[in-house]
């Protein structure tokens, strides 16, 4: 098997939690047009755009949306989602992380962002890793999301590494599967750690050495 020389990180729920600000600023929008919305269909947009959450959304609506009042919409839930972003710090990155990266770093191991938000930068500088990472791949530079590979096939790019030589950690089901449809391990962690086709699986980055992630040891 060939060794792990990069390490491809999805933002959301592996690095920081932003779910529940996600879940709040649908939700505030979702009353304002008096469209049905509570966490269980909060949980179909893991992983998923802003603009194909937004029609999952509407899939409620009792009137049709034209594609200009759609982006109208999807402007204004990113603009509550930052705002509430203004309370993140580095106290919100999550168990695990801080080891995991310095571990990779002194591994040689290159770190990259494989994120389908669109806030990427925002989020790591809240949260002071704005310069922690090598390379980073976010929706901004991508025109399909996950489960397309995309995104993580970008990463690598900017890495300079082979899909075959990366290892990505990912939460989200569309996330594994844009892992392995890019050549790629994964590490699924969180929700996606159900995930059958995983390569690796891990409650969060504490649960897991560096030596089973690199496949230097069993997991």
């Amino acid at each position: 098997m060939a060794n792990i020389a990069a390490v491809i990180f999805d933002l959301d729920g592996v690095i920081v939690s932003t779910d529940e600000f996600h879940y709040l600023a649908w939700k505030e929008l979702a009353d304002a047009e008096d469209i049905p919305f509570d966490r269980a269909d909060n949980e179909r947009l893991r992983g998923v755009s802003r603009m194909e959450s937004l029609d999952i959304l509407l899939e409620k609506a009792g009137k049709p949306y034209s594609d200009a009042l759609k982006l109208e919409m999807a402007e204004r839930k990113n603009a509550i989602y930052r705002g509430l972003l203004e309370r993140l710090s580095p106290a919100d990155i999550l168990p695990g992380v801080a080891t995991v990266l310095d571990g990779l770093r002194q591994r040689g191991v290159k770190i990259a962002i494989g994120s389908s938000s669109k806030n990427a930068g925002p989020i790591l500088e809240a949260i002071g890793l704005a310069g922690a990472f090598d390379a980073i791949a976010d929706g901004t530079h991508i025109t399909r999301s996950k489960p397309d590979p995309e995104v993580f096939t970008l990463a690598a790019h900017r890495v300079g590494v082979l899909p075959e030589h990366c290892l990505v950690v990912e939460d989200a089901h569309a996330g594994v599967e844009a892992g392995l449809a890019a050549g790629m391990r994964v590490l699924a962690v969180g929700s996606a750690a159900d995930h059958p086709s995983a390569t690796l699986r891990a409650e969060d980055l504490s649960a897991i050495s560096l030596d089973a992630m690199l496949g230097t040891a069993s997991a």
